[in-house]
């Protein structure tokens, strides 16, 4: 009986839509080529690991736009590759910022566009609007003409874009204070979403979907549903390259992240086997690369929010102790190396002959039926993996914000900061934290992070 880590009812339409299918893909597996379709997906998991993304961000003076580029990216507004913040204009031309983690995502602060003579048909000349991917329109107070009149240019161009009424926290704390026996923070929020989307109406856009942020606690209000929707707007190749350069403020995000790696992991194990395989040293019935391997789990890692940077930076800024925090990992006393994975597939053999015996009925997956149980002992790897690091994520979150009441696992900007994993010099953590949390992971008592 297949285990449970593999899928069941496996058709060949599946198996191309999972593997990206091409014509030269197929008929490469109808061909029975392993080699040759593992060097077709090895080209595909490159592109998909630096498929470049321009995200720009536009507003008014003063709405949040470089603190929001700042934030996407999980860095405070005083890291030295931050970009420039303040209560005036600090953007005078198009200014890309590189992802820390995945430099082949460019988030571009761009001028604002307060100027009473604003015109919107030269702006786009002035910023290169074909460069974006996307573009997010951000204003801390009302959507005002010059928005519309750029939204429409947007439109006409073929580009996507996204209002987002940043600040909203201040609003809510001024209700608060103003009227504390009757407030009511649903009723603010619904207020503020109303009169954005009244004033974009009468503007001329029809049907205007405004999202809600705080770009000091990006994990409330809208962030979900602004996630979700320019995860939805990209190609299908873009989409995972967005979802790992995310910060993890929430579950949903990690959710998200999950199931895009997991669609990935046929492609991972099939150029694993396929491309350059090697006998896996007391594993001799299994033969794979184990350098993709480890750089995998490792990725996992990274994009989770699990490497050693990350959580060093978690507890410093938490000011949580790091032995509580590794006390939410499976397996703290670790890291990904190739003895580590040739253990893991050691582990995951036992179960995986039935799996192997499965693609056999699967017409087109003759050549992975023909390294078959390294191909399955090799997904059941990866598949183990990464839900054991999905569950520490989430365990991560709960461990380092122990009195958070949101079930989702919701985070302030602090954790947008420490669990994106800037690695070294990324934004302000607590000195007295980070420097204990330095101190136990590469000295006191030789704990390593996985």
């Amino acid at each position: 009986m297949a285990s449970e880590a593999f899928p069941s009812g496996l058709s060949q339409s599946k198996m191309l839509e999972l593997l990206g299918d091409t014509r030269a893909l197929k008929e490469a597996f109808e061909a029975g080529d392993l080699p040759a379709v593992a060097a077709m997906l090895q080209s595909t998991l490159h592109s998909l690991e630096n498929v470049r993304l321009d995200i720009g961000v536009t507003g008014g003076t003063g709405s949040g736009k470089s603190t929001f580029v700042n934030a996407i990216r999980g860095l405070g507004d005083e890291d030295p590759t931050s970009a420039c913040t303040g209560v005036v204009e600090m953007t005078m031309a198009p200014t890309p910022y590189l992802h820390p983690k995945y430099p082949n995502v460019i988030i571009w602060d761009l001028p604002g566009i307060g100027a009473p003579a604003f015109q919107a048909d030269k702006y786009v000349q002035r910023v290169l609007l074909d460069r974006y991917d996307f573009l997010l329109l951000l204003t801390s107070e009302s959507f005002t003409a010059n928005h519309a009149r750029l939204a429409r240019e947007i439109l006409q161009q073929g580009k996507r874009f996204y209002c987002v009424r940043s600040k909203v926290d201040v609003d809510i704390a001024a209700s608060r204070s103003r009227r504390p026996s009757s407030f009511s923070e649903e009723r603010v929020l619904s207020q503020i979403r109303d009169d954005c989307v009244q004033r974009l109406e009468a503007e001329g856009l029809k049907d205007p979907k405004v999202f809600l942020l705080s770009m000091f606690e990006l994990g409330k209000y809208d962030f979900d549903l602004l996630e979700e929707a320019m995860v939805r707007g990209l190609e299908s190749h873009k989409r995972h390259a967005f979802l790992m350069a995310l910060p993890n403020v929430s579950k949903p995000t990690l959710e998200r992240k999950a199931a895009s790696l997991r669609k990935h992991i046929w492609l991972v194990a099939t150029v694993a086997c396929g491309a350059n395989p090697s006998p896996v040293p007391g594993v001799p019935e299994v033969a794979c690369d184990l350098f993709l391997l480890t750089h995998s789990l490792e990725g996992y890692r990274h994009s989770l929010g699990l490497d050693q940077h990350s959580l060093i930076r978690l507890a410093g800024h938490t000011g949580r102790p790091l032995h509580k925090i590794l006390e939410a990992l499976h397996d703290p006393k670790t890291k990904v190396t190739e003895a580590l994975v040739a253990e893991r597939l050691g582990q995951a053999s036992g179960d995986a002959s039935a799996f192997s015996q499965e693609l056999l009925n699967v017409p087109i997956l003759g050549p992975l039926a023909a390294c078959g149980l390294s191909f399955a002992t090799v997904y059941r790897m990866l598949r183990t993996s990464l839900d054991m690091a999905v569950r520490d994520a989430e365990n991560v979150l709960l461990q380092a914000f122990p009195d958070n009441p949101d079930p989702d696992c919701k985070l302030l900007a602090s954790a947008v900061r420490d669990l994106s994993g800037t690695g070294a010099g990324g934004g302000q953590t607590r000195s007295a934290g980070s420097t204990g949390t330095t101190a136990a992971l590469e000295g006191g008592g030789g704990i390593r992070v996985w």
